[in-house]
């Protein structure tokens, strides 16, 4: 009897590590693999924005779409229904991927976290600084959180072109800086971009959440019954004055890490594994898509407008290397912290030109920024100019990472 508990223990222990990797590997390759879809959308976008129907791109995208409840109507464009309703799913993976990586995950630690969270500061606080280097000026100086973001999806991609080459202490390096960067992200766009704030909306998603919390005390285990509390919190948000895609990151927070009777995986790992390839193959793509329409004709650089797209660009493919390498050089200098296993100060560089691909988080937090068409138009061609030069080097160092990384293999 007592010979058989240490097996049955060993066993469980196994199943339980084994699931953990299936499923970083499930997500890895759905991000992989999303990074190619949402390059497409984004070149389509542009060639859609730049044909001789550029006028039907905009016109499309802002086409009033309504919701109607009785006498109740509620009319927003296209352009709002995906931006500040479908990028809520969005969000909501984001909020459960950071809830799972602080129960189990490379946030669950304080030693573990130390330094993936020193590089993500610094990857904040350099592309900032060199941005208000160029738009130190009333009106552009709002846009200095737009290089500040990592794009997962992209950047694991690059990652993924590399092969298998690169150590997996480096991917799991990127991905926790990634992470680290959506919260950062959150908590910059719901302390710098919200104004006016209601706190009668506030009420509102207070009781979302507690409906939420009431239905996960009731045992609901079907993810359809929390689209009601969803809404309210979403709604509540929107009352409020504070974006309502940030109710997404709430309710992912509150999702539950934990196991209950009768199912096999928790809540916030069911739900997110459901999702996440809507997210990653439909939403971002489509954001993509009715955003990353830049028209190159149409664009003025003028009056301004040609230093948010030269602060954003190159904060993105040089200040954001110069700020993870920096800190992450900063903490291990002065030791704070340590390299882990396998990751080399080569493996760093490469994160830190991978970070560098901006995208999604930073066009969302472009429009947030500038109301002004011109300036916004800017910052996108920015976000695109960056991005496309840190995907440029990335893939240079990466492959000249990873070929001396198979000669090491090979002697």
């Amino acid at each position: 009897m007592n010979d058989q508990l240490p097996g049955r223990d060993l066993s469980k222990s196994q199943l339980l590590v084994e699931r953990a990797l299936s499923t970083l590997q499930h997500f890895l390759h759905v991000e992989a693999v999303s990074g190619a879809v949402l390059l497409l959308a984004a070149a389509a976008a542009l060639l859609w924005a730049n044909s001789p129907f550029a006028h039907a791109y905009h016109d499309f995208w802002n086409q009033a779409i309504s919701l109607r409840l009785g006498e109740f109507v509620f009319a927003r464009s296209l352009h709002f229904w995906i931006n500040d309703a479908l990028m809520t799913v969005f969000f909501l993976v984001v909020g459960m991927e950071i809830r799972r990586e602080m129960h189990e995950g490379a946030l669950s630690k304080f030693d573990q976290a130390i330094l993936p969270v020193l590089a993500a500061l610094g990857g904040v606080v350099v592309p900032a600084l060199i941005y208000l280097g160029f738009n130190n000026v009333a009106g552009r100086d709002h846009g200095w959180a737009i290089p500040t973001a990592t794009d997962i999806a992209f950047a694991v991609g690059v990652l993924a072109l590399l092969g298998r080459s690169i150590p997996a202490s480096v991917r799991v390096f990127l991905l926790a800086l990634a992470i680290i960067d959506d919260i950062i992200a959150v908590l910059i766009i719901a302390l710098f971009y919200t104004s006016g704030l209601d706190f009668n909306g506030f009420a509102v998603a207070s009781l979302g959440v507690l409906m939420t919390f009431g239905f996960q005390r009731l045992g609901f285990a079907s993810a359809f019954a929390y689209i009601l509390p969803a809404l309210v919190v979403w709604a509540g948000f929107l009352l409020a004055g504070v974006h309502p895609t940030l109710a997404g990151v709430v309710l992912g927070l509150i999702t539950p890490v934990r196991t209950a009777r009768r199912e096999t995986l928790p809540p916030v790992v069911r739900v997110q594994a459901a999702l996440h390839p809507w997210v990653a193959y439909g939403i971002m793509p489509m954001f993509a898509l009715a955003n990353a329409g830049v028209n190159f004709t149409g664009t003025k650089l003028t009056d301004g407008a040609q230093f948010v797209t030269l602060g954003v660009a190159l904060a993105l493919c040089a200040g954001k290397p110069i700020g993870v390498i920096g800190a992450t050089w900063l903490a291990v200098r002065t030791g704070w912290c340590r390299l882990a296993p396998d990751v080399s100060w080569a493996g760093v560089c490469l994160i830190g030109l991978l970070a560098g691909i901006g995208f999604t988080m930073s066009l969302f937090i472009a429009m947030l920024a500038f109301a002004d068409d011109k300036l916004l138009d800017a910052a996108k061609l920015g976000v695109l100019l960056g991005s496309l030069i840190s995907v440029t080097l990335g893939l240079g160092w990466g492959a000249e990472y990873a070929q001396r990384r198979r000669k090491e293999i090979e002697n």
